[in-house]
C-alpha cells in the first residue's frame, strides 16, 4: 500500500509539474519571452484544444493554437500578460488523468489592465517518456 502511494505521488508531482509549465509558457512580465517549444514537449502532437464562450466553441490543434497567441503576446496587444493556476483537482485511474484547474489570467489589452478567472479541463496520458496533455477544453468566467 505504501508503494501504491508514493507511486501516485510521483504521478501527481510529475503533472503538478506539467501544468505549471503550461501556464507560464504565456507569460511576458517583465522582459520574459514564452518558450513555446516547451507545449511540443508537454502536449501529445494531436492535442485537441477548446475555448468555450457560452453554448459556442472555438476548436484548435496545438499549432492553431499557439501561433494567435505568439502574435499578441509578442506584438504589444498584450503586455504584463501572466496565467496562473489558483486551485485545482487531478484524478489519476492507471495511464489517464483528468485535471479541473480555476485559473487567473491578468496583463493589460490594449493599454487596459484586467483581471479574469476560469475554469481549465485537461485530460492527460501516460506515456513511454511520462505524463502528456492530450486535450484541454477552457471557459473564461463570464
Amino acid at each position: 500500500m505504501e508503494s501504491s502511494l508514493q507511486t501516485i505521488a510521483a504521478e501527481k508531482s510529475e503533472i503538478d509539474k506539467i501544468i505549471k509549465q503550461f501556464f507560464d509558457v504565456f507569460n511576458n512580465t517583465g522582459q520574459n519571452q514564452p518558450d513555446w517549444t516547451i507545449l511540443a514537449q508537454i502536449c501529445i502532437p494531436e492535442t485537441l484544444i477548446i475555448k468555450k464562450t457560452g453554448i459556442t466553441e472555438t476548436t484548435y490543434d496545438l499549432n492553431s493554437f499557439i501561433e494567435p497567441r505568439k502574435v499578441i503576446l509578442t506584438n504589444g496587444t498584450f503586455l504584463d500578460f501572466s496565467e496562473e493556476e489558483l486551485e485545482e483537482e487531478t484524478k489519476i485511474i492507471g495511464n489517464i488523468a483528468q485535471r479541473h484547474s480555476r485559473y487567473q489570467k491578468s496583463g493589460t489589452l490594449n493599454n487596459n489592465t484586467f483581471l479574469e478567472r476560469g475554469t481549465k479541463l485537461f485530460q492527460l496520458i501516460k506515456t513511454d517518456i511520462g505524463w502528456k496533455i492530450s486535450s484541454l477544453v477552457w471557459e473564461d468566467d463570464l
